[in-house]
């Protein structure tokens, strides 16, 4: 079965950065719109950021505007997720997925990302 693979995450302290990777072995992500979504503990999962297929322009939550910025390398077929001023708030599973119409067709496992003091 075709998956996505997130890596990246981390513990970081207030202020701090990661950057996630989202990648595929057996897809290309190229042409294919790319999302990352998130779900904290408890709580329902929440879309952070899109990059759409065809001019890879980009959508934020309002809650990582000018804090985050989704980029996507062709050459490694790579979709990234540069987070920066994390704040606690943002502690949570980071997913991707990836979707050839209108619905994600493909999600990763997720990676663990935390912010503490």
């Amino acid at each position: 079965q075709l998956h996505l693979v997130e890596s990246g995450g981390g513990f970081v302290q207030p202020g701090e950065s990661l950057r996630l990777s989202c990648t595929a072995s057996e897809l290309n992500l190229n042409g294919l719109a790319i999302g990352w979504f998130r779900q904290a503990l408890g709580k329902e999962r929440e879309g952070v950021s899109c990059i759409a297929s065809y001019d890879d322009s980009t959508n934020y939550a309002d809650s990582v505007k000018g804090r985050f910025t989704i980029s996507r390398d062709s050459a490694k077929n790579t979709v990234y997720l540069q987070m920066n001023s994390l704040k606690p708030e943002d502690t949570a599973v980071y997913y991707c997925a990836a979707a050839r119409g209108s619905l994600y067709d493909y999600w990763g496992q997720g990676t663990q990302v935390t912010v503490s003091s």
